[in-house]
């Protein structure tokens, strides 16, 4: 673990379940460099489609007000780090090799690309909101190109890559359903489940359809399509990183983006290659930097070409769009999209400590509805099933098993 000016960068060891965060979009739009910014991890990145075959995974941080300034207290982190006030929870990022037109067709290798997506609950689609990349990943004139057609693009090959796994033996799946009277959002579920979906959304997907009433083997292709479109709208929620925003015609391609996209998806200006500048030269002790803050402090000597690029940054992107928009697509990916909390367990309430007296050790990120037996589980299995009640550590209230935990 390296503290380099109040920033934990790599070599962090982290424990436990981490929630999965998908990075997707076509070639070349400065996916695998916002994987490098928000995770440190050396990635190949080039001007060029397929840079990246197999996906790459590493842990990046969401970002929230630790409860140490509340308690007045003095943490420990054991599985996260806290800067000034500010705790940065571990998650799993796996940044998907570029997709092409037809990828779900085995096109570029697109269904093992998909394939890497089956847990992740959640997706951040990096676009190029210069539009300087055809659809293909290939470089053009910065404007030729529409990121509009990007989002639908994407939109479908993911529909599309559902639609050929659950289509391929429905006749089968159908009669066997009927035959058998089993119910249909049970069955879907067994043959959906290892691509992170959940009994409910199935069910609720298929109910506001009109598809429960009718007979499996007499759906059409399209009500089929309609389906997995509805369940994946649901259960895979997506950010647009609108990238490449410190290039000119960027602001105007965003404010269309957000217009066009308005109450669809959240569209966040972003500049991966403005953070993983900033970063690394934290890195270096050239500069006092914390992820998704509007400003940074020269504290080191830079070169004269590294202070002409900090200036660039601050003028193009800082001063711009208040941040790089890194931590902020993270933050609404994990928290609004994918509706978890954070939580801080504790075996001594009164010290806010574990068993070996450090202050805070641990915060997980839980989804919301997480109840205190629950969270017990996560703990520790012996735990769950001894459980007998929990207590607030602030208010020392007891708190019943089934108590849903909240925020912080």
């Amino acid at each position: 673990m390296g503290r380099n000016k109040g920033l934990i960068v790599e070599g962090h060891s982290v424990s436990g379940f981490m929630l999965q965060v998908g990075l997707v979009g076509k070639p070349n739009t400065g996916k695998s460099t916002f994987f490098a910014a928000a995770t440190l991890v050396d990635v190949k990145i080039a001007p060029y489609p397929f840079t990246t075959i197999a996906p790459n995974v590493g842990v990046g941080y969401v970002k929230f007000r630790c409860v140490c300034r509340d308690l007045d207290v003095r943490d420990q982190p054991r599985n996260s780090f806290c800067v000034n006030g500010w705790r940065f929870a571990p998650i799993e990022l796996i940044d998907v090799a570029g997709l092409v037109p037809d990828a779900w067709k085995g096109r570029g290798l697109g269904n093992r690309f998909l394939d890497s997506l089956r847990q992740a609950p959640v997706l951040v689609h990096v676009v190029d909101a210069s539009g300087s990349t055809d659809i293909e990943g290939r470089p053009v004139k910065p404007g030729e190109h529409d990121p509009l057609e990007d989002v639908r693009f994407l939109e479908r090959e993911i529909d599309m890559w559902l639609f050929q796994l659950l289509r391929k033996d429905w006749d089968r799946l159908a009669r066997g359903i009927e035959v058998r009277g089993h119910d249909v959002s049970k069955e879907l579920y067994k043959r959906l489940s290892g691509l992170g979906f959940r009994e409910k959304d199935i069910k609720d997907s298929l109910e506001k359809l009109g598809l429960t009433a009718k007979k499996p083997s007499s759906w059409s292709d399209e009500e089929i399509l309609s389906f997995v479109r509805f369940l994946r709208q649901g259960s895979k929620p997506i950010v647009i990183a609108a990238n490449k925003a410190d290039i000119p015609i960027a602001e105007d391609n965003i404010k269309r983006l957000r217009e066009e996209l308005k109450g669809e998806y959240r569209v966040i200006p972003t500049s991966a290659e403005a953070e993983l500048a900033l970063r690394k030269a934290a890195k270096l002790g050239i500069i006092k930097y914390l992820p998704g803050e509007s400003t940074f402090e020269i504290v080191g000597t830079p070169t004269s070409s590294q202070r002409k690029g900090l200036q660039y940054v601050e003028e193009n992107v800082l001063r711009k769009w208040g941040s790089t928009g890194v931590q902020e697509v993270l933050n609404v990916a994990v928290f609004d999209l994918a509706h978890m909390i954070a939580v801080y367990p504790v075996e001594n309430e009164n010290r806010f400590t574990d068993h070996e007296g450090r202050v805070l050790p641990d915060v997980f990120l839980v989804p919301r509805g997480t109840t205190a037996k629950e969270l017990a589980y996560r703990v520790h299995s012996e735990l769950g099933e001894k459980f007998a009640f929990g207590i607030d550590a602030v208010s020392k209230k007891r708190l019943s098993a089934s108590y849903m935990l909240k925020h912080r």
